[in-house]
């Protein structure tokens, strides 16, 4: 029995194995838990094994990779085409086994420990971020009610705070008081978690030689330069800074036909969060390139007054994204080209 790929669904309690062999025959057709998997697989012969790039799959490709097999983390968006109809967890792991024999399949890395830490760093950043803009939208809501109108960055609120607590003249109730408080004391608990992790960030951004390579970029700080690196690592899974561009989803979408060329807006795949942060990132990088006249700023100059000024972040979003991929690729120190 010659198996040529195997491909398995994930779940949180089963996982469904299928083993393909020559002509796409169906050799293997198994339910485990993990610890059967696991002890399936050691027992095994060295093969081919594709999983969706989903939760646990970093996990348990890099044990299956320990036992010696060749493991390969597929985006779900590409099995699907091989899924057929009626389905089910076995016709979705043997789409897997068929889409992971494809030579110009493209996969996805297996994350490290440290990047899977970065990630989860990231990502608890944005949920605090996103709690604290709900927290002041309310506190926003709760005094417009009551007649109590601020500015709209949230230090002007944040200054007042204080006074409306302890000014008994305000037009407020005690139960307002309270939950205004209970908000406030709420707002101020999350900011110390944001600034705690921020440093957290600083501090793994100093120690890391990829971060600190790609920091010396204009435009990229502790909070990008580890948001790369915890998505792409080296960036061995890209040929060239453009795929790694296209793969943020910051290069023109394109819908042509009959030989003519349609370039629309640009395609918003792939991480979105990095992409975010990356053009945050750019949006500073052209201001500050501006004042201090570096190099790349007849580039942007040039593109400045013939484009929007969206266009030129994105544009500049671009050309970071493709100058940090050749960095941490290269294992060189940022080298901007002289004027």
């Amino acid at each position: 029995m010659q198996i040529v790929s195997v491909g398995i669904d994930l779940g949180k309690t089963t996982f469904h194995l299928v083993a393909l062999g020559v002509a796409g025959k169906v050799l293997v057709r198994k339910k485990f838990t993990q610890r059967q998997l696991l002890t399936y697989t050691a027992n095994m012969q060295t093969s081919l094994i594709g999983l969706e790039a989903c939760s646990g799959a970093h996990f348990l490709g890099r044990a299956l990779r320990k036992q010696g097999h060749d493991v390969r983390l597929i985006a779900a968006q590409f099995v699907k085409p091989f899924v057929k109809p009626n389905k089910n967890d076995f016709v979705d792991a043997e789409a897997i086994a068929e889409a992971v024999e494809r030579k110009n399949m493209r996969f996805v890395p297996i994350k490290t420990d440290d990047q899977l830490d970065l990630q989860a760093i990231h990502r608890v950043r944005d949920r605090l971020i996103s709690r604290r803009t709900a927290v002041i939208n309310q506190l926003r809501a709760f005094l417009l009610e009551r007649g109590l109108v601020f500015a709209k960055t949230p230090a002007k609120l944040r200054a007042a705070l204080p006074d409306i607590l302890e000014n008994a003249d305000l037009d407020l109730t005690t139960q307002m008081r309270d939950l205004i408080d209970l908000l406030w004391n709420e707002w101020k608990t999350v900011e110390d978690q944001i600034k705690g992790l921020s440093l957290e960030l600083e501090r793994i951004s100093a120690a890391d030689p990829g971060c600190t390579r790609i920091r010396q970029i204009p435009g990229i700080g502790p909070i990008v330069a580890t948001a790369i690196v915890a998505a792409i690592g080296n960036g061995a899974a890209f040929r060239k800074g453009r795929d790694f561009a296209a793969w943020l989803g910051i290069v023109p979408r394109q819908h042509s036909t009959g030989g003519k060329a349609k370039l629309l807006g640009i395609s918003k795949r792939g991480n979105v969060y990095l992409r975010k942060i990356l053009i945050h990132g750019a949006r500073a990088a052209v201001l500050r390139i501006k004042c201090d006249r570096a190099p790349i700023g007849a580039w942007l100059d040039a593109l400045d007054s013939r484009a929007p000024k969206n266009v030129v972040v994105v544009a500049m979003a671009n050309k970071l994204a493709r100058i940090a991929w050749a960095v941490l690729s290269s294992g060189n120190d940022y080298r901007p080209v002289p004027a």
